[in-house]
């Protein structure tokens, strides 16, 4: 199910007219669930984000009339999320959700109990793909067995959001579930939703400019979290693992990434912030490359910024690391 795999600005532009449209036809089709049955207590509504990509997209596009909270705490892990009975309660009487289905167990199992009235699911919206930006660099004897599966539903790679243009049909979802919701807010909504695109276009161009003449397009990680950024930008990511940022690679796998490093003339392996860099760390040292932190933006750490500031930091880590024009 690939998804708009090179989609031109031009193209994201008209998103907003479609997504407008989406909002006003909303506002037109009641529900049972509406502001007075969920669980807003107040003039603004009650959103549930699952995890701080989702919560950007929700703050943005609710704007003054929309109280946001995460279920995932701030620098958590949102993979291995527990819900408190009164988080799990929380998803029946919120105003709406939104969520990313087969990414979080917990929310899935609430969303299922609690069926709220109004749902925006990311998974359906973003165009989930297996192995963006590269073939399968790893195979299940690469990976620890912790019990735990990081993949999204049908194996298919959750992170999105790390190619910004990916966020423009969940926002146009959120858009169009607050607006009926809410249909007096429906034009606030579309302008939101408007200045939204116009920021997630103009990161878009920055990434297409910064990387568009790098010395290596190989983009080596520590795990494979980064395929939509490769696929968008003509990057091709190796990962030392798979989609499981807690798997232990193989001496197989080690190897091959080493001579990946070494043919193609490598000069930074990148890790994460909410995983050990030991395995990574040690690699670089082994073929004498840097190692650096790219941050994947699963949570938001305290004093980052929003999820602009903390791409546009990845980028000039990227431009460094990848020695691009």
């Amino acid at each position: 199910m690939p998804h708009h795999l090179r989609t031109s600005r031009a193209a994201l532009a008209t998103s907003v007219a479609l997504a407008t449209t989406l909002a006003l036809g909303a506002c037109g089709s009641g529900s049972a669930s509406g502001a007075g049955a969920g669980g807003s207590t107040g003039d603004t509504l009650e959103v549930l984000a699952s995890f701080y990509p989702l919560q950007f997209v929700a703050e943005r596009v609710g704007g003054d009339r929309v109280e946001v909270s995460n279920l995932t705490p701030p620098a958590a892990e949102p993979h291995d999320l527990e819900l408190s009975p009164a988080q799990a309660r929380s998803i029946g009487t919120a105003d709406l959700v939104v969520y990313q289905s087969g990414f979080q167990p917990a929310v899935d199992e609430a969303v299922a109990a609690r069926e709220p009235g109004h749902l925006v699911d990311a998974t359906d919206a973003a165009g989930l793909e297996e192995h963006p930006g590269g073939a399968a660099t790893s195979t299940t004897d690469d990976h620890a067995d912790d019990g735990h599966d990081h993949s999204s539903q049908d194996g298919l790679d959750p992170h999105f959001w790390l190619d910004p243009t990916r966020l423009v049909p969940v926002a146009e979802e959120v858009a169009a579930q607050l607006s009926a919701v809410d249909p007096d807010g429906a034009d606030d909504y579309a302008a939101n939703l408007e200045a939204l695109t116009a920021d997630l276009t103009a990161l878009d161009a920055e990434y297409e400019a910064g990387l568009a003449s790098c010395a290596s397009p190989y983009l080596v990680t520590s795990h494979e979290a980064f395929g939509y950024l490769a696929e968008r930008y003509g990057l091709e990511q190796v990962g030392i693992t798979g989609i499981d940022p807690e798997a232990e690679p193989s001496p197989a796998r080690l190897r091959e990434v080493a001579d990946v490093i070494r043919d193609h003339g490598v000069s930074t392996i990148f890790f994460e912030t909410l995983t050990s860099p030991k395995v990574t760390r040690t690699l670089a040292q082994d073929v004498g490359v840097q190692a650096a932190v790219l941050d994947p933006l699963e949570g938001l750490s305290d004093g980052a910024g929003d999820y602009l500031d903390v791409m546009r930091t990845n980028l000039e880590t990227l431009r460094t690391g990848l020695v691009c024009a």
